[in-house]
């Protein structure tokens, strides 16, 4: 059974290198777990949406909980799923700072990334039309 997790964390050191450094780790470690999903970040917030079987995106995500580099792990949005909707990237990114600030104001309060004062479902709108006009970097699956 596939599922699709959303969920948001504040960083506790929102530097470029532990960026990447979360995203190596995952683009290595989730091929074999048959994870797929994207990453979002910006102002020291992360977005993430994990899919795959509800085992590993379950386990997964507990650790990432546990991490201590994130602080309020907060899941927005959880569903059980007919087909993957980010099939393509083992973990693309999305660096909000380098998006039209017009699109983050069709979804948020205001220009930045705040998943926290909104539905979880404007989070997953705002993904879909991410995908929809190519913003989403990184290695395919």
């Amino acid at each position: 059974m596939l599922v699709r997790l959303l969920y948001a964390s504040r960083l506790i050191d929102g530097s470029a290198a532990v960026i990447e450094s979360i995203l190596a780790q995952s683009r290595s470690k989730n091929p074999e777990l048959g994870i797929t999903g994207v990453l979002c970040h910006g102002g020291g917030v992360f977005m993430q949406v994990l899919e795959g079987g509800r085992a590993p995106v379950n386990e997964l995500y507990n650790r990432i909980a546990g991490d201590t580099r994130h602080r309020e792990v907060t899941l927005l949005h959880y569903e059980e799923i007919a087909e993957r909707r980010f099939s393509n990237w083992t973990m693309g990114q999305v660096n909000l700072a380098k998006i039209n600030a017009s699109m983050l104001l069709k979804y948020l309060e205001k220009p930045e990334l705040d998943p926290f004062r909104v539905p979880g479902s404007a989070s997953l709108a705002l993904l879909e039309e991410l995908i929809a006009t190519a913003q989403i970097i990184g290695r395919t699956g």
